[in-house]
């Protein structure tokens, strides 16, 4: 028995009030709070099963198999596969290819013979057919289903006994015992819990389309990304060709790894070397303003390059803009480059952009962010066969990185001649690619020079 009683939940956090308020005490967004009927439940003493607490050592360990998507990216990003009963939700910008992305999945896996069972409440199974029939996915064991009401997903769900359940999207779901329309807090909350439960009872995977805002962010409470188990957002730019999957939380794996995939004609093709992908146009050209800086992304090498542009300024304030890299952390590039080199940078505008729209989060990119600038602002040129690694202290010091054999093997793959990396113990030797130790800022400035 439950009773029903009205309250309000702010659509931006999820953030619950007994009374309306103009302004969320949680989040702080403004007219965001929304009346929805709540259950509440009048007796919690009744408890389905007794568990008894044991020690840790008695629990047995499960090795769960993993089963593979039959996309080497998409592997890579969940740690190896899909594990059986997990709930993935897979975010991403309207048209960046969430659908394509999950119907390859869902071909993939009816054509290794397991039952797949595409739940969309956004297009019809006629839309559907002509993705597929463009993508190439004909199995015999992909199965549509067009609805958004929850409880007759489930029932089909008993009938079809599917391996791999695809939902297309959380917002458009319902429960009927939730008066509040789909898209709402309580819905998506309560259709996530759902389906929680039906991964972890019947052993079967589930892969959830979710929604973004303005913000870039997944559209809902924010506690539905603390209920599953994975997050992956999918990135990219509209003119560029390729895609980035990311992972954001992994229950059972890395959430460092990225996956890189191509947009074209026939769906999403998997890039196995990212770094010639971003690379294809640089020919190692000899121009100022321009660097190759390897970067981690979780346990894959990626080879990008960095862009820089100094010029004086045409107003009283110098302009400050970046594309890739935080706009912050080149502020202090500048301000150490201008003290510890004394190139006079105050008066200039700087911008600076990463080739390919990757983005650069680690502090290993530091030297060669400080290198572009320095080149562009000297007008002399970089060796367009040296890579440059290192972070950059406030006093100039370069600091080591790690996974330094990773980043030396990927540039002598491509080709690349000189590698300046900082000094640290145990600098490995590979190939004919030559590798310079520096300390400082000014070694690295009069290496490269």
């Amino acid at each position: 028995m439950s009773t029903k009683k009205p309250g309000y939940y702010c659509q931006e956090c999820g953030h619950f009030t007994a009374r309306w308020m103009g302004r969320c005490s949680g989040c702080g967004a403004w007219n965001t709070y929304v009346e929805e009927v709540v259950a509440s439940p009048r007796n919690h003493r009744s408890i389905e099963r007794q568990v008894e607490p044991r020690p840790l050592i008695e629990v047995p360990l499960v090795d769960s198999d993993r089963r593979s998507t039959g996309m080497a990216e998409l592997d890579r990003v969940l740690g190896g596969g899909v594990v059986p009963g997990s709930l993935i939700l897979l975010g991403g910008d309207p048209g960046i290819g969430k659908s394509t992305l999950l119907l390859q999945v869902a071909g993939a896996i009816g054509s290794a013979g397991h039952r797949v069972l595409y739940v969309s409440g956004e297009e019809s199974p006629h839309q559907i057919k002509l993705r597929a029939d463009r993508l190439g996915v004909n199995s015999d064991e992909l199965y549509v289903y067009p609805q958004t009401n929850l409880e007759a997903v489930e029932e089909q769900v008993a009938k079809v006994n599917p391996l791999l359940i695809v939902v297309d999207s959380i917002q458009t779901m319902y429960i009927s015992d939730i008066t509040s329309a789909p898209g709402s807090v309580s819905q998506v909350r309560g259709c996530t819990a759902r389906l929680m439960q039906w991964a972890k009872k019947q052993s079967v995977s589930v892969f959830v389309v979710g929604h973004v805002t303005k913000e870039g962010m997944i559209a809902g409470p924010r506690v539905m990304e603390h209920m599953v188990d994975v997050v992956l957002y999918f990135e990219g730019e509209r003119h560029q060709t390729f895609r980035i999957l990311r992972g954001v939380k992994n229950r059972f794996g890395s959430t460092n790894e990225i996956g890189v995939f191509e947009m074209s004609g026939i769906g999403l093709q998997e890039v196995a070397n990212p770094s010639s992908f971003f690379l294809m146009d640089h020919a190692f050209r000899n121009v100022a303003g321009t660097v190759v800086v390897p970067t981690m992304e979780g346990t894959r090498p990626l080879l990008v390059e960095i862009q820089a542009l100094v010029c004086p300024t045409s107003f009283g304030t110098p302009r400050r803009m970046t594309a890739g890299v935080d706009h912050n952390r080149v502020a202090l590039i500048m301000a150490v480059l201008e003290k510890r080199l004394g190139l006079m940078l105050g008066n200039c505008d700087a911008y600076v952009n990463v080739v390919g729209g990757v983005r650069i989060d680690e502090p290993a990119a530091d030297l060669g962010i400080a290198m572009a600038l320095a080149s562009s602002f000297r007008e002399r040129a970089i060796d367009g066969r040296v890579v440059v690694m290192g972070e950059l202290g406030l006093t100039g010091e370069i600091r080591p990185v790690t996974a330094l054999d990773k980043r030396i093997s990927q540039a002598a793959q491509l080709g690349f001649g000189c590698c300046i990396v900082p000094r640290q113990k145990g600098l490995p030797e590979i190939g004919e690619l030559e590798t310079k130790e520096v300390a400082t800022l000014a070694e690295a400035f009069d290496l490269v020079f």
